[in-house]
């Protein structure tokens, strides 16, 4: 199933080499808006984008890189790579629960959809490339409406405070502009 959506993600954002929108046809971005958009989802305000889970870091990564590293599955934290060192965007949790149902190996293909270009040398399952586009978070107004959150997704708040959230597995970290 896995391969079949990135399969037909990376046909559609190849195809288009512009904006791909997940869950409808529209999704939240104003229509005045949409030139800067290059991923977007629908505004179903019940659900989230997950961060791949790494048993073991990337070697290389693109700045920008965002993961749930799991190589100590008691102590996993969601991560950024800023071009230098990875910076650590969670904070304390255990999620020993959280994580137990999670393989300890993976079998990775070399498939990666890449949206914004026809080519990327940044080394991931999705890439976007573009110098002027962006990608735009699932959006919810209430992460109250998110039933069984997993580890690692991030979404958008919108509701009478805007902010970032992320879940850890126990619970939610907040980001607040």
């Amino acid at each position: 199933m896995k391969k079949i959506f990135l399969t037909i993600l990376m046909i559609s954002a190849s195809a288009l080499s512009a904006q791909v929108i997940i869950g409808d046809a529209v999704g939240t971005a104003p229509a005045n808006k949409k030139q800067s958009v290059l991923l977007e989802f629908a505004n179903s305000n019940d659900k989230g984008i997950i961060l791949p889970y790494v048993r073991k870091l990337p070697l290389n990564p693109t700045p920008g890189t965002l993961v749930l590293d799991s190589t100590v599955p008691t102590a996993a934290k969601v991560k950024l790579y800023d071009g230098n060192d990875w910076r650590v965007l969670s904070g304390e949790s255990d999620m020993t629960l959280s994580l137990i149902n999670q393989p300890l190996t993976a079998t990775e293909g070399d498939a990666k959809a890449i949206i914004g270009s026809d080519t990327s040398s940044a080394d991931g399952v999705l890439v976007l490339e573009s110098d002027t586009k962006a990608m735009i978070l699932p959006t919810v107004t209430d992460i109250t409406n998110i039933v069984k959150p997993s580890p690692g997704m991030m979404v958008y708040v919108k509701g009478s405070k805007k902010y970032l959230a992320i879940f850890d597995g126990n619970k939610w970290a907040f980001w607040i502009p």
